[in-house]
């Protein structure tokens, strides 16, 4: 690590278990805005810590994710993950028009209407696990399986293509040098592939969420074809990135901190507000995500960022201000409710969060009611962990009952 007024190398490779990254805790106790260094992209970029100010980089038109397209932006992965069509990259009032779209999709009632589908998925699940018998893998039977299951069954894709999606989604999640063209090659073919199944929903409609998405209107705006494709794979990704780690996170925690599962097992009511904390606490990637550029001078917590600079922010940090949460590095199943930033905050906060949440808790719930005495099988020391892509996670949870 450089010294304050320098640009810090940040490979924020940091992967031991779900303990926080020593370089993003040195980070946010800064008293202004470091200059850092990313793996990869020609330029460094400034990185915001807390939570007040990544509300302010999130929702301040003066910066823009628009604005990264064409540049080589600073970034943790050889190959940009994200398109350069995709709303993550758009600024309103266009990334406006098609979130509101999008999110008619994903309403709180409109998910209540998915979660029996979505339990099913995870009973079949376990209903394998408990056949196998223990010690068996929570990883390989329910994490792994059911977000992705869950996001591919909404969309309404044939079960014969799952296997091929899920293994093109891998490949573009992968962090090393060697897999950009890989990368590259699955962001292609996934694209291809949703603008064929989009073309052939808009013809036949069915229940599933891309003709849900087809048929959304406000007045005589719809969404086309190619953000409809883009769309699909945004959430193909996130069915395999954020669910699935999360699931795993969260059960290692509860199997590693004996005071966790009780107190969900003695309050199965708190479920929400169990899953909320956790996922404040959980270091759930490595470093940081997508930048946004400066489009004109801004002064910010004591730094001067010109137009032009590369701005991340760290949702991570801003999840553990010690000014928003008392003790933030505590797991307190008790704390006052305050929305914490995991799913994002302002234009791209992720519009599929009540979707994420009821997979987690229908994971996470229907494992503990249904295997009580649920404990490591192997003791945690001995787990290992991902090392490959930009998520944390542990690899496999032998478990017993």
């Amino acid at each position: 690590m450089a010294a304050d007024n320098e640009t810090d190398i940040c490979p924020f490779d940091f992967s031991e278990a779900l303990e926080f990254d020593p370089a993003l805790a040195d980070l946010m106790r800064r008293d202004s805005p470091a200059r850092i260094r990313l793996p990869y992209g020609a330029a460094d970029a400034w990185l915001i810590t807390g939570f007040d100010s990544v509300k302010q980089v999130t929702t301040d038109p003066r910066f823009s994710r628009a604005g990264i397209i064409g540049h080589d932006y600073p970034r943790m992965t050889p190959e940009p993950i994200v398109s350069p069509e995709s709303i993550n990259v758009m600024d309103p009032p266009h990334s406006s028009r098609v979130r509101h779209l999008a999110s008619q999709a994903f309403t709180q009632q409109q998910v209540d209407g998915m979660r029996h589908r979505i339990v099913r998925l995870a009973d079949h699940l376990l209903d394998d696990m408990e056949r196998e018998g223990p010690p068996a893998d929570v990883v390989t039977h329910l994490s792994n399986k059911l977000p992705q299951h869950a996001v591919l069954d909404l969309l309404g894709i044939e079960r014969e293509e799952w296997p091929r999606i899920e293994e093109s989604v891998h490949r573009l999640l992968v962090v090393g040098a060697g897999s950009k063209e890989a990368a590259a090659t699955a962001k292609a073919e996934l694209t291809e592939y949703f603008a064929d199944l989009v073309r052939r929903r808009r013809d036949v409609p069915g229940p599933d969420l891309i003709s849900a998405m087809a048929a959304a209107r406000e007045g005589e705006e719809q969404l086309d074809d190619r953000e409809l494709a883009v769309m699909t794979l945004t959430l193909a990704l996130s069915g395999q990135d954020t669910a699935t780690c999360q699931i795993s996170n969260i059960v290692y925690l509860l199997l590693t901190r004996p005071e966790l599962l009780r107190h969900l097992t003695d309050r199965p009511g708190s479920l929400t507000d169990v899953v909320h904390e956790l996922l404040r606490c959980i270091p759930f990637r490595k470093g940081v995500g997508i930048p946004r550029v400066a489009l004109e001078d801004v002064e910010l917590d004591g730094a001067r960022i010109r137009a032009g600079d590369f701005v991340h922010v760290s949702y991570l940090t801003a999840n553990r201000d010690p000014e928003r949460y008392p003790d933030p590095h505590v797991i307190d199943l008790d704390r006052p409710s305050a929305p914490h930033m995991t799913f994002g905050w302002g234009g791209h906060r992720c519009i599929a969060m009540p979707l994420a949440m009821a997979e987690l808790e229908v994971a996470v719930g229907r494992l503990v009611e249904r295997f009580p005495g649920l404990r490591l099988a192997v003791p945690p020391e001995r787990l290992r962990w991902d090392t490959e892509t930009i998520r944390r996670f542990p690899l496999e949870l032998p478990v017993t009952w």
